[in-house]
């Protein structure tokens, strides 16, 4: 039965990391202190709950808890050797816990553990952190908070920060709480209600304040010609420069992006002061850990031809990875991990909005998410004072820590196709289907595209969250529909690497049968509609200059010559020469082309639902149901050609393993002796 101090704990940290004002993603922890019998000498022992290393307030549950003893974890207050050697204690928390299991202790437990308080928050809302980075910061939270909320210079979180809260907690008694230069807030109570009532107190009035004191216009006039574009037109134009971004945050390792076009990035970015105030970088750890120390800005204004940003942006990012690099150089010393990247985390475009960038979508999000946090904070800084974040040195000490560097190596090994991000066409269902379902398990972001968007959506939400799939509409046969098509996986997810060309439909008629229409529609959905959508994507691949993969899903009847199929063959025909001839045109762009030939898939298949099954099986003399194992028979294996068989060969050709593999037509049809390749 659980304790009900931690389940007040939980219930308190989900309302508080539910509500974005109060911290950001990730951000943060709480603690809660009470008794538990001690198994061992059947005592009662004083135990601290507190949020564990990763994780987040808003969804924690008891598991992602640290359970630690207190006498023990304040005794090591006996044996801190100072703050030159902080990093040693993280691991002396380990003999401090009680019992098996629980999260990993975090570099906050100590802020936690030694105030003396039953619970304990630290929170990193915008409005708090706007008065920790403002220059005069200390005056400001006397005068907004008099005695009830104290002022703590800045210091790396830490042992020797959790001392300096405690001394502070004790030697002003009236206070429920402090103010952390340059970083977030710390709040307390006797009960866990009184702690949360704390928090939002200090919050809340932090906010009134900035609202009501405040500076008209604390970013500066609108630039001229620095304004927001039109919603069509702005995001026309990010997906134009989508590629080309991409490839500026993936020179060192592939990025996965994310795009914001909000209110908050836009006046941003219209503004006179947004150069200089970007060029700060952000303050809380939180955030610049997740954003890079700066953003790389555009300095162009919104007004600028889309031309005019392609032939800019290889300056700026040139000059962004000389300045990272020095700014590594002035800081690191012998025992520094190894600079991790030079590139861009965040990308603003003035008129259009911004790109982030992460190793998955979710981070990319994340990341997005901490700079629109960094540009409130900013916003509050500048309306009161000037916006001061901690400097350089210390950013540099906890981007490069040790500990964070330890983390980093915990993280689990990335999938397969992690960072890669597809397209599959006529993804609703069938063999489709079960490719996205197959990229996305393998670590990709897929985009499932269908003539019909709600069977798209449904799809795409069997699969996973917007961070994993999102369901698009695509008619192949018309170009402009591709185009949007591939804008919208664009600006979902950044980039395009894997593109899958599954759309089709078949009508079984023999030659006098088939009419001229029958064939039209035939080579538009999949001879022309391959076509388009490769061509299209195409551009997108070779701007990004991060190679790729185009998988066409041909069929066995491509080399197979069978009765009443003339109009379905002779366009999958079609597209099997497409692969060679786009393997041998885009090898240079480091763009493999490969097709797949499969046998009859029965099993999901929607062109087999909509009347070419009872077709066919009309045409061999046999009743519909029975056609699956009917093709089974006929093969060499025996064995019925399912949709997960096509989804695995799409995969090993989209893997490191096939990398040097490109124009090959695989055939996955259990052995068809006469579709055999020659």
């Amino acid at each position: 039965m659980t304790n009900p101090t931690v389940s007040a704990l939980i219930e308190r940290s989900n309302r508080l990391g539910a509500d974005p004002k109060n911290t950001n993603y990730a951000g943060g922890n709480t603690s809660a202190k009470g008794t538990e019998t001690d198994p061992v000498t059947g005592d009662d022992v004083e135990l601290m709950w507190v949020k564990g290393s990763g994780g987040d307030l808003g969804t924690l549950q008891e598991k992602g808890l640290a359970v630690l003893r207190v006498d023990r974890l304040r005794a090591l207050q006996n044996v801190y050797p100072g703050v030159d050697r902080e990093d040693e204690m993280v691991a002396a928390f380990d003999y401090t816990l009680f019992g098996k299991g629980g999260a990993a202790p975090s570099i906050d437990t100590a802020m936690h553990g030694l105030v003396d308080a039953a619970h304990v928050d630290h929170l990193h809302p915008d409005a708090g952190i706007a008065i920790a980075t403002a220059a005069d910061g200390e005056r400001l939270t006397t005068e907004i908070f008099g005695r009830r909320v104290v002022w703590v210079p800045w210091r790396r979180p830490g042992f020797q920060l959790g001392l300096d809260i405690a001394a502070i907690k004790a030697e002003n008694p009236d206070a429920v709480g402090c103010i952390l230069g340059g970083h977030g807030i710390t709040a307390w109570g006797g009960t866990s209600d009184e702690a949360e009532k704390n928090s939002l107190w200090i919050i809340e009035t932090a906010a009134a304040y900035i609202a009501e004191h405040s500076k008209p216009e604390p970013f500066g006039t609108v630039i001229a010609g620095y304004e927001t574009l039109p919603e069509k037109e702005r995001r026309a134009k990010a997906a134009a420069l989508a590629p080309a971004l991409r490839a500026v945050a993936s020179a060192d390792r592939p990025m996965v992006g994310h795009f914001t076009d909000s209110d908050v990035v836009l006046d941003f970015l219209s503004r006179s002061e947004h150069p200089r105030l970007a060029a700060l970088g952000t303050s809380c750890p939180d955030h610049f850990l997740r954003t890079k120390v700066k953003p790389l800005v555009v300095d162009l204004p919104a007004t600028a031809t889309i031309d005019e940003v392609l032939e800019r942006l290889p300056e700026l990012h040139e000059q962004y990875r000389a300045d990272y690099v020095a700014y590594y150089e002035r800081h690191a010393t012998d025992d520094s991990p190894a600079m991790r990247g030079a590139d861009p985390l965040i990308i603003l475009v003035p008129g259009v909005g911004m790109f982030s960038y992460g190793k998955d979508k979710q981070t990319a999000r994340v990341a997005g998410e901490f700079y629109v946090n960094a540009i409130n904070v900013m916003r509050g800084a500048e309306g009161l004072s000037h916006y001061a974040p901690i400097d350089e040195a210390e950013k540099f000490r906890i981007e490069y820590w040790t500990l964070e560097e330890a983390k980093l190596q915990r993280m689990p090994k990335p999938k397969p196709l992690a960072t890669r991000i597809a397209l599959v066409t006529g993804a609703a269902s069938g063999i489709g289907k079960a490719i996205a379902r197959r990229l996305a398990a393998e670590g990709a972001c897929v985009a499932i595209a269908d003539l019909d968007i709600e069977k798209a959506r449904a799809a795409a939400s069997e699969i996973g969250n917007a961070d994993v799939a999102v369901g698009i509409a695509a008619d192949v046969s018309n170009e402009q529909a591709v185009k949007a098509a591939i804008d919208e996986t664009l600006l979902a997810f950044g980039g395009l690497d894997i593109v899958v060309n599954n759309a089709g439909l078949s009508l079984s008629k023999s030659l006098l049968e088939t009419t001229e229409r029958d064939w039209d529609l035939q080579h538009d959905v999949m001879a022309k509609g391959s076509f388009l959508v490769s061509k299209n994507a195409a551009r997108v691949l070779i701007d990004q200059k991060l190679g790729g993969d185009i998988v066409y899903i041909s069929s066995k009847n491509s080399v197979f010559a069978g009765p009443n199929n003339i109009a379905y063959s002779a366009t999958k025909a079609d597209q099997a020469h497409q692969v060679r001839l786009l393997a041998a045109e885009l090898g240079e762009h480091g763009i493999k082309v490969n097709g797949i030939n499969p046998d009859g898939v029965v099993r999901g298949s929607g062109i087999f639902a909509s009347g070419w099954g009872a077709n066919r099986a009309k045409t061999y003399g046999i009743p519909e149901e029975d056609l699956g194992k009917f093709y089974a028979q006929r093969t060499i294996l025996k064995r019925e050609v399912v949709p997960e068989n096509v989804a695995n060969a799409v995969f090993v050709l989209c893997t490191a393993d096939l990398d040097h593999t490109t124009g090959l037509h695989i055939p996955v049809d259990a052995g068809v002796a006469a579709a055999f390749l020659r």
